[in-house]
């Protein structure tokens, strides 16, 4: 499966043209609407479970989503025991999610001992790579003999280390008689031997000359997470994206990734990469691959090293998994009273410098969770903070802690897509909600002091995503969607059928003017618009109509609904407040905050 993209065409002038409400750059205003592209349309589908429930060794498992909500893709955790897998997916499916993102592992660089051991960054000896032996030699000395009998100016230069609950196939070696898997206990270890520029000699001949060579020592597992994870993705109907390698850290600046380092990530990168396509490239539910390697979007990020890593990834999953796109989940900040706070427009710039590395999807943080950045619309700027946001930006209002409100850094973002689009760049734009608070009385981690949100500020989070992302993911499932009383997850599951409105504008239908919402679940709902003036309640069914088709280039599950409405009676430039309301009395609970243009 391949998210491909729409280019913007001369469809969606003529849809801003139409569009009344207009705002200035600090205000509200409307997304286009992709028009056509040459390029292949995203699948119209989401996969679909092969079953209805299914039976194991770890229970009974139903597949149908029961509760499904606008948030559709999630982060997860390594786990060791195999059932996690099967109840953290049913948990994720019941709620409408489709999509898992895995937490990876990094590549590290490791010194040895005198007796070729393994050592921690702390100089101590490290238990996890202990095992690895060959013939009463340590992996390292049994590699570093095997090169020198092939040539006795051979050795290993320097040495790399990477655990993974992975297991490989053969593809993952270049040169069969110097790589290797050896088994010990219940970890398989994997040998490669690499060139230190990233490339791979087609001769495997290391009897040529002396050389200094990389080894790699991979510690796996005995069991391929991996094929279970898109096994119980078939199941379910989801699409999984696997961690890929995170490249080493700058030692002097831990943001960047350590270009000393990067020819071998390539290589180690390269070599997973064939074992998926040799194993995996046919089967929809390998989604692509997630890099893990955060930046902070900023206007100086074309000059981070980083990018270098997502460019040669990039080449790399293109060559050996055609279809598959990288995902990434860069964050932003924009507190005004640090110095490296960015604007809206600083990140959009930001997002451009990703999209020229061929990243497939770019899924900003929206930075809420971490206080970074605030939820608000340009009319409350002079509103005093939410105070879960106190430790992070103190007593404040919102204009004062932040350059904008995560809906101004989504717009801008989405008008930099569509320039990148029009330069014949692939990419998507989804919105990372985080789904924690910055601290909290009983932290959700084990580490940290990351905080239980609830589902009010989450809707209120993909209400300022607006419409203009192609889909909503969180970070992340365990620990911040279970913990607490009642968890996060169960107040979705109880609070599922609200409306969340998104975005409203000015549109006429035939010659009535009007207003046109969109949002999720909008059956047999009332808009009501509230102004200086007055207040109206219109019924969608009675006055209006709903279209609830999927929409191309918008995410799951949103609709559009449209009611007469006559502008004229709003006061030119006053804001005003558009609520959808269900049957059952359920409203939403974060008004859309819209005016005309004086």
């Amino acid at each position: 499966m391949r998210w491909l993209f729409f280019v913007v065409g001369a469809a969606v002038l003529a849809v801003v043209a139409a569009v009344i409400i207009v705002l200035p750059p600090s205000s509200e205003a409307p997304a286009p609407t992709a028009g056509t592209s040459s390029a292949a349309k995203p699948p119209s589908s989401q996969p679909t479970p092969q079953v209805t429930e299914f039976t194991d060794n770890c229970g009974t498992f139903e597949t149908k989503e029961k509760a499904p909500y606008a948030v559709t893709g999630y982060w997860i955790m390594p786990k060791s025991n195999p059932c996690t897998w099967r109840t953290q997916l049913k948990e994720i499916h019941d709620v409408g999610g489709d999509t898992i993102i895995r937490i990876g592992y990094g590549l590290q660089f490791r010194t040895v001992s005198d007796d070729g051991d393994i050592l921690t960054r702390d100089g101590e000896l490290d238990s996890l790579y202990k095992a690895c032996e060959e013939d009463g030699l340590s992996c390292h000395d049994a590699a570093e003999r095997d090169l020198k009998q092939a040539n006795p100016g051979n050795r290993i230069g320097r040495t790399y280390v990477y655990r993974t609950d992975e297991s490989f196939g053969d593809n993952v070696f270049r040169c069969p008689q110097m790589e290797h898997s050896i088994r010990a206990g219940k970890r398989t270890y994997f040998r490669l031997i690499t060139q230190p520029d990233g490339s791979d000699d087609a001769t495997c001949d290391f009897s040529r000359k002396g050389a200094s060579y990389d080894l790699i020592l991979v510690a796996g597992a005995e069991q391929d997470s991996l094929t279970e994870l898109l096994r119980l993705g078939d199941q379910f109907g989801m699409r999984i994206f696997p961690a890929l390698p995170l490249a080493p850290r700058d030692p002097n600046t831990p943001i960047r990734a350590y270009k000393h380092h990067l020819g071998t990530l390539t290589t180690l990168t390269r070599r997973i990469l064939q074992d998926y396509g040799a194993r995996f490239a046919d089967r929809d539910s390998l989604g692509g691959v997630y890099q893990p390697f955060e930046v902070q979007m900023s206007a100086t990020l074309a000059s981070n090293p980083t990018l270098e890593v997502y460019a040669e990834q990039h080449t790399i999953v293109e060559q050996v998994l055609p279809g598959k796109p990288i995902l990434i989940s860069p964050y932003m900040d924009a507190r005004r009273r640090v110095g490296f706070g960015q604007t809206p427009k600083q990140v959009a710039e930001a997002f451009k410098a990703l999209a020229k590395t061929g990243v497939g999807i770019i899924a900003p943080q929206d930075s809420r969770g971490t206080g970074k950045v605030g939820l608000f619309w340009p009319d409350e700027r002079d509103t005093e903070v939410d105070e879960r946001l106190r430790p992070v930006v103190g007593e404040s209002t919102y204009g004062t802690a932040y350059h904008g409100s995560t809906r101004d850094y989504y717009r801008e973002m989405s008008l930099a897509r569509e320039e990148m689009i029009q330069a014949g760049y692939e990419v998507q734009l989804w919105a990372n909600v985080e789904a924690f608070e910055p601290s909290g009385e009983q932290p959700c981690a084990p580490q940290g002091t990351r905080g239980k949100t609830d589902k009010q500020r989450l809707d209120q989070a993909v209400t300022m995503a607006g419409r203009y992302v192609q889909k909503v993911v969180s970070y992340m499932w365990s620990d911040f969607m279970t913990c607490g009383q009642p968890s996060l997850e169960e107040e979705i599951t109880a609070d599922w059928q609200r409306p969340i409105a998104v975005d409203a504008i000015r549109r006429s239908r035939d010659i009535q003017d009007g207003v046109e919402v969109r949002g999720y679940n909008f059956k047999d709902s009332t808009i009501s618009i509230q102004w200086s003036g007055g207040a109206k309640d219109l019924v969608v069914s009675a006055v209006g109509w709903l279209d609830d088709n999927p929409i191309e280039e918008l995410p799951e599950g949103m609709s559009t609904a449209w009611v007469p409405f006559d502008w004229t009676q709003v006061p030119a430039g006053e804001w005003v407040r558009v609520t959808v309301k269900a049957p059952s009395g359920k409203a939403s609970t974060e008004p859309l905050h819209v005016r005309i243009a004086t």
